[in-house]
C-alpha cells in the first residue's frame, strides 16, 4: 500500500508529465520561455500552489514562480528554498509523454513498446525496486523526471506544509524556473525576489544520491564561411563550409569525449549541426571540473579555427564562447551549513545519503556562483535520464520530499 504522500507524488508526476514542456535552444535567445508549454505548466503550479491557500506567489515575466511560506516560529532561522524546473530535455523527443505506471515490479525486463525494452541487465538499479512501484515510457519519448519528478516531490511538501500549520518551520521558499535543459535558464533570475540563505536544487537521480559539485560549462558557436563558386568551375576557387566543419569535428580527440570519459574527467562534445557549403553553424558544448581546464578548451578551439582557416584559404572561422555555468563546490565548502543540515535530514530518517559528482549542472550552479548562496542538489529518484529508457522509482521519489520535510524541520531548530 503507497502512503498517501507516496499516492500525492505520483498523481502530480503523471499529470505534470503529459504536458508538453520541451525547451527550444534556438528559441531562448529571444523568447523567455522558450516555449508556451512551459507557460502551461508555470501557471498550473502557481493556481495549486493558490489552491493550498499560499498567498505570497510571484509569477516572474521571464518564466519563474516563486512561493512563499511565512515562519510560524518564534526565532529566526536562516531561510531555505528548493528548486526545480519545468522544462524537459530534447535528446529524444520531449513532448507528447505517455507515462505507463507498472505496479509491483516483477524483476524482470519491462517491455515498452515492439521495439524497445527496458533490460533489467543493463539497469541493476531495477533490483532494488522488486515489488514496488515504477514508472516508465512508452518508448516514443523521455519520461521527464528531470525535472518533474523534482516539481512533484516539492509540490507535495508544499501541499503538507500547507495542510499541517501545527509543523513547525523557518521561511520556507519554492522556486520553478523554466530553459534549465538550454543552460539559459537562470539568465534572467529575478534574484531581487528571493530571500533565501540556502537552496536545494532537486534535479538529481538515484536514491541517496546527492551533489555539490558540478562541471564547469561553456557553449561554444563555431560559424563557418566558405566561398561559394559553381562545382564545374571550382577548382582552386571553392571552399566548402561542410568540409571546414567536417575536418573540425574530426580534430576533437576522441578521448575527450562524453562516451570516453567519467568521473572527473571534462570533454568536448559536438552537440549540433546546420547549414550549407557556403555557411555552417556549429554548436559545441565544453564541460571540465577543472575552470583552468575548461579555459584550455576554450583556446585549443580557438587555435584549431586558426588551423582551419589556414587549410582552407578564403574561408573562415569565428568563435563566439560562453561560460554557462560555474561549479559549485567552493560555494558549498565556504557555507557548509547547507551540506550540514542535509546530512543531518538524512541521518535522522536513516538514509545513507551519498555524496557524487554531477557530471552536468543545476540552475543551483547558477545560484551558488552568482550570489553565493550554496544550492547542493538532491536525488528525485529518476534513471536514464534524457532517453527512452528513462524510468523512476516512487519509493525515491518519496524518500526525496521525506528529506525535503526533514530539512524544513531541522532547519527550523
Amino acid at each position: 500500500m503507497h502512503s498517501q504522500l507516496a499516492k500525492e507524488i505520483l498523481e502530480r508526476f503523471l499529470r505534470y508529465a503529459v504536458i508538453d514542456t520541451m525547451s527550444d535552444e534556438e528559441a531562448v535567445v529571444t523568447k523567455r520561455p522558450s516555449t508556451e508549454g512551459q507557460w502551461d505548466l508555470l501557471n498550473l503550479l502557481a493556481d495549486e500552489l493558490k489552491a493550498m491557500g499560499i498567498t505570497d506567489i510571484e509569477v516572474d515575466e521571464h518564466g519563474v514562480v516563486i512561493a512563499r511560506l511565512a515562519s510560524n516560529l518564534d526565532h529566526a532561522v536562516p531561510t531555505v528554498a528548493f528548486m526545480a524546473h519545468v522544462d524537459t530535455a530534447d535528446d529524444v523527443n520531449g513532448n507528447g509523454v505517455k507515462p505507463r505506471v507498472v505496479e509491483a515490479y516483477d524483476g524482470k525486463d519491462i517491455p515498452l513498446n515492439e521495439t524497445y525494452t527496458l533490460l533489467a541487465e543493463e539497469n541493476p538499479e531495477l533490483a532494488n525496486y522488486i515489488g514496488e512501484t515504477l514508472v516508465v515510457t512508452d518508448g516514443t519519448t523521455l519520461l521527464g523526471s528531470d525535472d518533474k519528478a523534482g516539481v512533484a516531490e516539492i509540490m507535495s511538501i508544499a501541499h503538507h506544509l500547507a495542510s499541517n500549520p501545527q509543523i513547525r518551520h523557518g521561511v520556507v521558499e519554492f522556486i520553478f524556473t523554466s530553459d534549465e535543459e538550454t543552460g539559459a535558464g537562470m539568465d534572467s533570475f529575478p534574484y531581487e525576489k528571493i530571500s533565501c540563505d540556502y537552496c536545494y536544487t532537486i534535479d538529481g537521480g538515484k536514491r541517496y544520491e546527492i551533489e555539490s559539485e558540478c562541471f564547469n560549462a561553456a557553449t561554444v558557436k563555431v560559424h563557418f564561411s566558405g566561398v561559394s563558386y559553381h562545382l564545374g568551375a571550382a577548382r582552386g576557387r571553392l571552399v566548402n563550409a561542410l568540409t571546414m566543419a567536417a575536418f573540425f569535428i574530426n580534430a576533437l580527440p576522441q578521448a575527450e569525449s562524453p562516451e570516453a570519459t567519467d568521473g572527473r574527467y571534462g570533454y568536448y562534445c559536438a552537440q549540433n549541426i546546420s547549414g550549407t557549403s557556403t555557411d555552417v553553424n556549429l554548436t559545441l558544448y565544453l564541460r571540465d571540473f577543472d575552470l583552468d581546464q575548461l579555459n584550455r578548451r576554450i583556446d585549443a578551439l580557438r587555435s584549431l579555427a586558426q588551423t582551419a582557416e589556414a587549410l582552407y584559404p578564403n574561408g573562415k572561422v569565428t568563435v563566439d564562447a560562453k561560460h554557462v555555468y560555474y561549479n559549485m563546490a567552493l560555494v558549498a565548502k565556504n557555507k557548509p551549513f547547507a551540506m550540514d543540515n542535509l546530512f543531518a535530514a538524512g541521518k535522522e530518517l536513516g538514509m545513507e545519503l551519498k555524496s557524487e559528482l554531477i557530471r552536468g549542472g543545476t540552475d543551483g550552479a547558477r545560484m551558488a556562483n552568482e550570489r553565493n548562496i550554496p544550492c547542493p542538489n538532491i536525488f528525485t529518484g529518476g534513471h536514464n535520464l534524457h532517453s527512452r529508457f528513462e524510468w523512476a522509482a516512487l519509493p525515491a521519489m518519496e524518500d526525496a520530499a521525506r528529506l525535503i520535510l526533514k530539512i524544513i524541520e531541522v532547519g527550523a531548530r
